[in-house]
């Protein structure tokens, strides 16, 4: 089977497992690849009793800056966190906002399964590639909601303590975007370069049946 309409849905794959990949790997380890991020000057996070400039949210835990520097704590899956102003006022982000954030290596391993998957030459293997991106692509949607619903509430959280801040999406929040937007493409990508292919040999064969006749015999036969 030709590979020439697959290697787009390839390219989309690896992109987006890639992609996805990064976000995975997420805070502590991966400062930059964040959530959610906030600005702050009045309000201080966790068990500290210092305010902190920057707070990022990742998957695996959270960072703070400090005049100190950067601090990280790796909480693991589903933490929560606790926001105090100068008041005393508290608000917490409790784990059931952040658990659904492990979605998201889980919809990883499954683009790779179908990046592996798109990569054979036959024919019903590819069209379970294409079902599998599209699993994937489910996947990722869920987690980019889970995203959008971590950020709606720390921003709603925090604007109850009448404090300075400002609230915005992390990168990670937008590779996950990026990444639902290429595992879409993989999937048709890869369904419609099979049926390219199929339509491609159905042609080639058809051809081979009803062409000319070009043997010896076929040189004596009426015009």
């Amino acid at each position: 089977m030709s590979r020439t309409y697959c290697i787009p849905g390839v390219f989309f794959l690896f992109s987006a497992w890639f992609l996805l990949f990064i976000v995975s790997i997420s805070l502590p380890s991966f400062e930059a690849m964040d959530i959610t991020r906030v600005d702050s000057s009045g309000a201080v996070a966790g068990n500290g009793d210092e305010a902190f400039t920057q707070l990022r949210l990742g998957i695996w835990g959270y960072c703070v800056d400090l005049s100190s520097g950067w601090t990280c704590f790796k909480t693991g899956h589903g933490y929560s966190l606790t926001f105090t102003n100068a008041q005393n006022a508290e608000v917490t982000i409790g784990s059931s906002w952040t658990r659904g954030l492990a979605v998201l290596p889980v919809a990883c391993c499954v683009a790779f399964i179908a990046l592996l998957l798109s990569i054979s030459q036959h024919i019903t293997i590819t069209l379970v590639a294409s079902l599998v991106s599209f699993l994937a692509a489910l996947l990722t949607l869920i987690a980019f909601a889970i995203n959008i619903a971590l950020f709606a509430y720390v921003k709603h959280e925090l604007g109850t303590l009448n404090i300075n801040e400002t609230t915005i999406t992390g990168p990670g929040f937008w590779l996950t975007f990026v990444s639902l937007l290429l595992l879409i493409l993989a999937g048709c990508t890869v369904c419609f370069g099979r049926r390219r292919d199929r339509m491609a040999g159905a042609n080639n064969n058809s051809y081979q049946l009803n062409g000319p006749k070009t043997g010896f015999l076929s040189r004596f036969g009426r015009n």
